[in-house]
């Protein structure tokens, strides 16, 4: 009988087939492990030599080692030029997020300042005449003028308040102005010039609009002149209280100048906007700092902090491996960080046409990135005057912020290895601790709702957390609300667990559960427990001390073990402190939103045939909300603009 051949080595005899086929070309490859789970993303100028290197090595146990035995499959995708290359990269490590690539996380969109209406269009409405600025998140178009991006909405709210203090724009609602018979107390403390009951012309406010737009491109000092020219007129015409107001307005415009330190003259008219970007490594962990400047005024800074910093480190010696030049110096890993970080955060984003760095970056990069702009970007990291000063702040804004962060993971980890300690658990490799807690909320018994956070890899996974609706249960009966939650969250994990000797990738157990309450809850989770054939040892209950004071409470157990009672001052407490009140938070805003939605009908309008968005926004307009809607007659809804009779009638009827 002939031996079982090894499946690894026919695996790997595999791959060796599937790489010497392989082209000389520029493209991308992927490595997938036996669960068909993304490895490594990564871009070739030749894809042949490039993934050779990997299984024609030695790499003994490195990280590149590890990685490559459990490397299951591989996919390659061939482009025509490296730009290319670059661009799909980032695409998929986006998309895959794979373990072994440096990973920012995808932030959501940078918000805007928005200008209502576009240049040299007619204003259908008296509204339109007068424009307003808003705080504005999402897609732009071009129906209306956008100034951005900004690195975090405070610095959008303050430039609102800037040009609200210097060119008095206004900034309600439409609706809002439409409806006006006398100014609102913004015109009262001179922030709004009073559009919406005529105490300023079309043609002064328009003028006002013009120079909050100089302003915002860049061209402070003109409108300063211009600022300038209006008071002396006014004060030669004698009219000396509207000449103070000019000149309170230049002061404000000046001191803002004044505290953005920016020399706007050392700058040419293409280089107003500019993002610097300044990159930290230490302990393990790294930090790339983004400071905007847009029409030559710093509105701030913004730290990132990717994963996977170790692990990709030690693959990039396979990219080195690939450069045209042999003699070249491999990159350091502060510029395999920051080029990360441009090609992942500049897809599909607007990019501005200079870019200051710390380090030195692939021209490459900088290429596909104007060529996907469609316009000339430049990289400067030896900068002088004005630009060296900005970037000084951003490398030292990057070290503050990762000292920070280290710091508070090195706390957490702290208070990690002290619950550890407290329960006897052994900590598993590297320290993956994992736990889960659950909480229930209600008000006298309605909108039950339960909570279960994550606490893993050291902080709380926000985008791990579950809310469960509680139904069928007695209101106010905490006992039977945490049964189904249990229930629901852990049978078809222990089914899975059960039916299998492999472990499932996403369906593994937590190394800790807590509940939030006493022997009660204790109880009944151990009833769940027992019921699904899961271990005992992982649930522990939170109880109020003496008194319920805080920093008193006690540890439950449900397999028989004694109390534990924690000092006041402990880092496990703090811990389970933390845990218990971010489960609390996310239950009872969870409960809120819950009850607020059934005690005003929720979107019960939403779901009557024939009444779209506008119909629904007469109706709430006019009867003042949705109760008031169900109180209304079937003659009084008919009244609405466009609600037929029959109509009317379906919507009492639905609402009653």
């Amino acid at each position: 009988m002939e031996p079982t051949a090894n499946p690894a080595d026919a695996t790997r005899e595999r791959l060796l087939a599937e790489v010497s086929a392989l082209p000389g070309l520029p493209g991308v490859y992927r490595y997938f492990d036996a669960r068909d789970e993304v490895l490594y993303v990564g871009k070739a100028r030749n894809l042949k030599k490039r993934v050779s290197s990997y299984f024609h090595r030695d790499h003994g146990g490195t990280r590149i080692g590890h990685m490559v035995t459990r490397i299951a499959r591989l996919e390659t995708t061939v482009v025509r030029t490296e730009a290319e290359a670059l661009l799909l990269e980032n695409n998929l490590i986006k998309t895959l997020n794979p373990k072994f690539n440096i990973l920012f996380r995808d932030d959501k969109s940078y918000p805007y300042l928005k200008l209502t209406g576009a240049p040299g269009a007619e204003p259908a409405t008296q509204a339109a005449r007068f424009p307003r600025v808003a705080y504005y998140r999402g897609s732009v178009d071009r129906k209306h003028r956008y100034f951005g991006p900004y690195p975090g909405a405070w610095a959008v709210k303050e430039t609102i308040h800037l040009i609200q203090k210097v060119f008095r724009l206004r900034t309600c609602e439409d609706t809002v102005f439409a409806n006006r018979s006398r100014p609102c107390l913004l015109y009262q403390i001179r922030r709004c010039s009073g559009p919406c009951v005529g105490l300023v012309s079309q043609a002064d406010y328009s003028l006002d609009v013009r120079n909050a737009e100089r302003f915002l491109l860049g061209e402070p000092q003109q409108v300063i002149d211009e600022l300038q020219q209006r008071m002396n007129s006014c004060a030669e015409a004698l009219d000396y209280e509207k000449a103070a107001e000019w000149r309170d307005r230049i002061g404000a415009l000046s001191r803002v100048l004044h505290q953005q330190s920016v020399e706007a003259s050392s700058l040419s008219a293409s280089d107003r906007d500019v993002d610097i970007l300044a990159v930290r490594v230490s302990g393990g962990r790294a930090c790339v700092n983004l400071a905007m400047v847009r029409g030559s005024r710093h509105l701030g800074d913004r730290a990132y902090f990717p994963a996977h910093v170790d692990e990709a480190t030690a693959m990039a010696v396979e990219d080195d491996g690939d450069a045209a030049a042999p003699a070249e110096a491999p990159r350091s890993i502060e510029q395999q960080v920051l080029e990360a970080f441009i090609a992942q955060h500049y897809l599909g984003q607007s990019v501005p046409p200079l870019l200051v760095l710390s380090h030195a970056v692939d021209e490459a990069l900088i290429e596909a990135l104007a060529q996907q702009a469609g316009q000339r970007v430049r990289a400067v990291h030896q900068p002088r005057e004005q630009r060296r000063i900005w970037l000084d702040m951003a490398v030292k804004g990057a070290g503050i912020a990762l000292a920070r962060l280290l710091a508070e993971e090195g706390s957490q980890r702290e208070r990690t290895r002290a619950l550890a300690e407290a329960l006897d658990i052994d900590l598993p490799e590297p320290e993956r601790f994992r736990i889960e807690c659950f909480d229930i909320s209600h008000t006298a018994g309605e909108a039950t709702q339960a909570s279960c956070v994550v606490y893993e890899d050291h902080r709380m996974q926000n985008s791990q957390y579950r809310r469960f609706n509680i139904t069928a249960v007695t209101g106010g009966d905490d006992y039977a609300a945490m049964r189904q939650v249990l229930t629901r969250r852990y049978a078809k994990l222990a089914e899975a667990l059960q039916s299998s000797d492999a472990e499932p990738s996403s369906a593994q157990m937590p190394d800790l559960v807590l509940v939030d309450g006493g022997r009660g809850q204790v109880s009944v989770a151990r009833e769940v427990f027992e019921e699904l054939g899961l271990d005992l040892a992982l649930i522990v209950g939170v109880e109020k001390g003496e008194g319920r004071k805080v920093g008193l409470e006690e540890l439950v157990f449900a397999d028989g073990r004694s109390k534990v009672s924690l000092g006041h001052d402990s880092a496990a407490l703090m811990l389970v402190a933390q845990i218990r009140d971010e489960a609390h938070r996310f239950a009872i805003t969870g409960m809120r939103a819950r009850r607020a939605s059934v005690r005003t009908g929720g979107s019960r309008l939403e779901d009557i045939a024939g009444v779209g968005p506008k119909k629904r926004a007469l109706l709430l307009r006019r009867f003042g909300g949705v109760r008031g809607v169900a109180n209304a007659g079937v003659d009084d809804l008919a009244a609405v603009d466009g609600i037929s009779r029959e109509l009317a009638e379906a919507i009492y009827r639905a609402l009653h």
